[in-house]
């Protein structure tokens, strides 16, 4: 990202850069790439989806692919690592994890594209994840604001698991001691 002649306010080396105008520049992370149908190494599919339009959380959901047997498989919703400041759920090199990691596990996940420091500063990380896990145990209940099929069709609702790395770790614990303490759909 060229920014000219700007001066710097912030840095985190080596991580990113803000200038005084706002913008902030990532220096690391890897490229956005779509989301796939029928993964040619894994057979997995992808698409995204919008969880909340009012903060813009969103996820990449994946599932894997589907056999003869039609028992619902597991939910595995996944937070990304990346200091809450870079990365996405959309990135390559978190795409293609998931991407082996659904087929290799058996599970339908949903990676939670949350709001990124320095712009949205935490709990901000917190809320948006919590508002993913809300969103997803409403499918256990019917169909409820923006309706996903792939939930309701494919995902056992007795089996969720929390996962995430590096700053995503960070957030299934914050998530999780969340849970303990609010009640979700379908008492998850």
């Amino acid at each position: 990202m060229d920014s000219g002649a700007q001066r710097v306010s912030a840095e985190l080396p080596p991580l990113l850069r803000v200038y005084e105008d706002g913008l902030v520049e990532r220096l690391v992370g890897s490229g956005f790439v779509p989301a796939t149908l029928n993964d040619p190494q894994t057979g997995v599919s992808s698409k995204d989806v919008l969880i909340s339009p009012e903060s813009a959380v969103s996820a990449r959901l994946y599932l894997p692919k589907l056999t003869c047997n039609r028992r619902k498989l597991p939910i595995l919703v996944y937070f990304r690592g990346g200091a809450f400041c870079i990365e996405s759920a959309f990135s390559f090199l978190d795409h293609r994890y998931l991407n082996i990691l659904v087929n290799e596990a058996n599970v339908v996940a949903v990676f939670v594209e949350y709001r990124r420091a320095p712009e949205h500063l935490l709990p901000v990380a917190y809320d948006d994840c919590w508002a993913a896990l809300e969103w997803v145990s409403s499918h256990s209940v019917g169909r409820g604001a923006n309706y996903e099929p792939w939930l309701t069709d494919y995902a056992d609702f007795d089996r969720i698991f929390l996962g995430g790395d590096s700053a995503g770790g960070n957030i299934v614990h914050n998530v999780a001691m969340r849970a303990r303490a609010q009640s979700l759909p379908h008492n998850l």
